[in-house]
């Protein structure tokens, strides 16, 4: 589609909602998994909050409290960074500059929030991201054997 159309982004995303529209796929089928984890995240979040049992509880290395925040900020910062890395890897359908900017900040965005979040909390969104960077890996390391998919590099 790329070659065909040259650099014309916005008849790239006429044609691929076209395209969409032909395979009966749902372009917001990605946001399926974060709606089904949302209940799971909230759930979590009250849970380690109000947790008396994890309360100094020893989990790994540095952090002995899984119900209060890092306290040297390693883990929101480790979460930002699988974040980037999943938003460099999935291929950008954005037109719109100003949502192209706000995608940008959003690994920025959580890691400032997740500061505050307890350790618990931000370990279950680092498994998360990690399980998901791997699957990603995974599909297109298939789809590239199928020559469905090349690691080009994208451009900003």
């Amino acid at each position: 589609m790329r070659e065909r159309l040259g650099d014309d982004k916005q008849r790239q995303s006429q044609e691929m909602m076209a395209l969409y529209k032909a395979e009966k796929v749902n372009p917001l089928g990605g946001c399926f998994p974060l709606i089904i984890q949302m209940p799971i995240f909230l759930a979590l979040y009250y849970m380690l909050s109000a947790s008396v049992e994890l309360r100094h509880a020893p989990f790994i290395l540095w952090i002995h409290d899984l119900s209060a925040q890092d306290p040297y900020y390693i883990l929101p910062i480790i979460m930002g960074a699988t974040m980037f890395f999943i938003q460099k890897m999935s291929p950008t359908t954005v037109t719109d500059p100003m949502q192209q900017k706000i995608m940008t900040f959003m690994p920025v965005i959580f890691t400032v929030f997740f500061l505050w979040f307890p350790s618990g909390l931000v370990v279950y969104y680092i498994v998360s991201n990690l399980v998901t960077i791997i699957q990603q890996q995974l599909i297109y390391r298939g789809l590239e054997k199928r020559g469905l998919h090349s690691r080009e590099k994208k451009k900003s």
